[in-house]
């Protein structure tokens, strides 16, 4: 403490108004001490002064700077927003016709691609239809060929049959005169 005592009473020499009022005062401190207020007083509104004009000449003009840069930075960032807003609706509003045109146009290739296959499809039964029907026709004429010398070997096969048939079962012989006539006769009966 005493180490702090020797400088504040250097520093109290040194001003001797200081050093004489608080001589007077038994050692207070002189800004409390009421005799001194309007001296006190009095500068404080000179350095409010003071401080009032250097911060109206040259701090507040360069906040009121700042702020208004800052405005309108912020204005500019905001438009620019808005300007690349519209932009995208723009693109987006291109994108959503260029898909609905695209979505139109592959329903109409799918439409026409299907209309061909069916036309395709319908020309290839048509032609297949068509082969068959010759095929049929040449087919029923094969076998009517194959079947005219069958039939015409049936009598035959059949007078025979009934000959051999009439002598096992019934000890007779049948000529085959008798036994042709025989045949045509029950052929024409079912018919």
């Amino acid at each position: 403490m005493v180490a702090l005592v020797r400088p504040i009473a250097t520093l109290a020499a040194l001003v001797p108004g200081t050093a004489l009022a608080a001589a007077e005062n038994g050692g207070g401190l002189p800004q409390f001490d009421p005799s001194t207020f309007p001296p006190q007083l009095f500068w404080l509104a000179v350095i409010l002064v003071v401080f009032f004009l250097a911060m109206r000449g040259n701090a507040l003009p360069k906040i009121g700077a700042a702020l208004e840069a800052r405005r309108q930075k912020i204005d500019d960032d905001l438009d620019k927003a808005a300007a690349h807003r519209e932009e995208a609706e723009a693109v987006m509003a291109a994108y959503e016709k260029a898909l609905a045109e695209a979505a139109d146009q592959a329903h109409v290739i799918q439409r026409e691609l299907a209309e061909s296959l069916a036309a395709e499809a319908a020309e290839r039964r048509s032609e297949v239809a068509r082969r068959l029907a010759e095929e049929t026709k040449a087919a029923e004429a094969r076998i009517l060929a194959a079947k005219e010398p069958v039939l015409a070997n049936l009598d035959e096969v059949a007078a025979d049959i009934v000959q051999q048939a009439a002598a096992r079962l019934a000890g007779v012989k049948v000529t085959a005169a008798d036994a042709k006539s025989a045949v045509k006769s029950a052929g024409k009966e079912s018919r």
